[in-house]
């Protein structure tokens, strides 16, 4: 007997299209899911982006908002010297002036000899700063590569003298320049800052980082100290000399003690000697203070300048942390 198959009637149609419906909404919940699920990384990412975004400009912000703080005095004293003195007074606080006096650097320049001040000061901070370069990095060389007994302690009795105020030195010094013949000199003021305990201490640190095995691969070699110290440790610590150039330079220009107990001849006074010497000496000091702030805007320009041409090297070394093991 042949078995057939029997269809039975599907009286129960709404039913089965009910079921059909239901899955596809179930289907349709599940992809909407696993796209909502797809989405998320990127809206996590686009909030991170968003933070991130908002700490650059408060960075940002605030590092604008220091340096104007910072540049305000200059801009102010600048203001000032295009300004006449009842103009200072009347609204200190308006940077810009009502009438703009560009004349009063020029008759202030022609009223002392401003040009001859700064020349002194440019050319007593250059050369004492190249002594303190070389004798820096001669001693900073000698107590981090050198071996030799009590060089620990040598370096603590330098440092040492770091802790000694400047005043405590001015006694010595003059009697020493006096002995020698340096008094009312260019040369004597050189000479009395050829040396600088805080430059002996930075290069110290700098040094510490270049690998030992370029200073023994450079020995066996048969380089000599002079030319290991010129020729491989110098050129890599380009950022750290530049600092150190413009901090000892800066410092050097703008002493006024010192200068002013060696020095008495007003041809080779110094730019803030000059400019206290003169305002004294002429009875305007403290009643036309456009021309003293016109007389301190020019003293101040050559270092602007000096800043601008060693910024790049001191920028481009300030992440560089020389040659690791």
């Amino acid at each position: 007997m042949t078995m057939q198959s029997v269809d039975f009637p599907t009286g129960n149609q709404p039913a089965a299209k009910a079921i059909k419906l239901a899955k596809s909404v179930q289907g349709g919940m599940t992809e909407t899911a696993t796209t909502a699920g797809d989405k998320s990384p990127s809206l996590g990412k686009l909030s991170v982006t968003a933070n991130l975004a908002k700490a650059t400009i408060a960075k940002h912000v605030f590092l604008a908002f220091s340096g104007l703080i910072m540049v305000f005095p200059f801009i102010w004293m600048l203001s000032g010297s295009m300004k006449s003195n009842d103009e200072i007074f009347s609204n200190p606080l308006n940077i810009i002036p009502e009438q703009f006096r560009w004349e009063t650097f020029v008759d202030t320049f022609q009223l002392a000899p401003f040009g001859q001040y700064i020349f002194n000061s440019f050319s007593v901070a250059f050369f004492t700063t190249l002594f303190v370069i070389v004798n820096s990095a001669m001693f900073a060389y000698a107590i981090t590569q050198l071996k030799f007994r009590s060089r620990t302690l040598l370096y603590f009795v330098v440092m040492g003298s770091y802790m000694l105020p400047g005043a405590v030195t001015y006694i010595p010094s003059y009697i020493t320049l006096a002995n020698m013949g340096l008094l009312d000199s260019h040369a004597g003021l050189i000479l009395s800052s050829a040396a600088s305990v805080f430059g002996v201490f930075y290069l110290r640190q700098v040094f510490q980082k270049i690998h030992p095995s370029l200073i023994e691969a450079a020995r066996i070699d048969g380089a000599g100290e002079l030319k290991i110290l010129w020729a491989i440790v110098l050129p890599q610590c380009k950022a750290a000399l530049a600092t150190l150039f413009l901090i000892t330079f800066i410092t050097n220009y703008n002493s006024y003690m010192w200068p002013s107990l060696v020095i008495t001849t007003q041809e080779l006074h110094l730019i803030a000697t000059g400019i206290r010497q003169f305002f004294i000496a002429e009875g305007n000091y403290g009643l036309n203070w456009s021309q003293i702030m016109a007389a301190s805007t020019i003293a101040v320009v050559p270092l602007l300048v000096l800043f601008m041409i060693c910024q790049k090297t001191i920028l481009s070394g300030i992440a560089d942390n020389g040659v690791k093991e």
